[in-house]
């Protein structure tokens, strides 16, 4: 009975002591896969020393970028405030000179009404040199008189018809008969159209 009971507790310390070893082997298999392994913060720190390195050509990169696109953005404003300056002195001449005309138009009446009469033959000749140097000074702000004749062809994109007669012939019919108010360019553009009589 008490060879059994030795027996019993021999087995059970041989369990114990199996298991003890197999714990004790699993332990020191850990602890060889952790000393073989890489330590997670060594690898965080590699990773930001990597990035340390590559984060001045990113920097760089970035800077330049914005630097190129604040540059084209710069060149894009400077373009457009030039632009709606040169605009802006246009529109203001063009104001003056449309304004002008009328006056250059009376001008010519009243030439046209002097020239011939000679009893105020010195009033003809002042109202001439006036008129030569007001269209003159026009002329050198970008005024240019429309060049319209009898005879010449019907063009809607320079002329107004303002009404239509007969033709006195027929070489004159859809043609320019007579010119009421002469036309006036500023530059390329229309400033007035020429008021013309049309024959039919």
């Amino acid at each position: 009975m008490v060879d059994k009971e030795n027996q019993n507790l021999q087995d059970v310390m041989t369990d114990d002591k199996a298991t003890n070893e197999e714990i004790e082997h699993d332990i020191s298999e850990e602890a060889d896969e952790a000393e073989g392994s890489k330590n997670p913060f060594d690898e965080a720190e590699g990773k930001e020393k990597e990035l340390e390195e590559e984060n001045p050509s990113i920097a760089i990169a970035e800077a330049k970028d914005k630097y190129l696109r604040l540059y084209a953005e710069f060149e894009n404003y400077r373009r457009r405030t030039a632009k709606e300056r040169l605009d802006l002195i246009k529109t203001a001449s063009e104001d003056i000179m449309l304004a002008l005309i009328p006056v250059i138009d009376d001008f010519e009446r009243s030439l046209d009404i002097f020239k011939e009469n000679e009893a105020v033959a010195p009033m003809y000749e002042g109202i001439q040199l006036v008129h030569q140097k007001m269209a003159k000074i026009l002329e050198q702000k970008g005024l240019t008189r429309m060049e319209v004749e009898q005879g010449s062809d019907f063009d809607s994109e320079y002329h107004e018809a303002v009404v239509q007669t007969p033709a006195p012939s027929e070489e004159l019919k859809g043609k320019v008969v007579d010119v009421i108010e002469s036309g006036y360019f500023i530059g390329e553009k229309v400033l007035r159209y020429a008021k013309v009589v049309i024959g039919s």
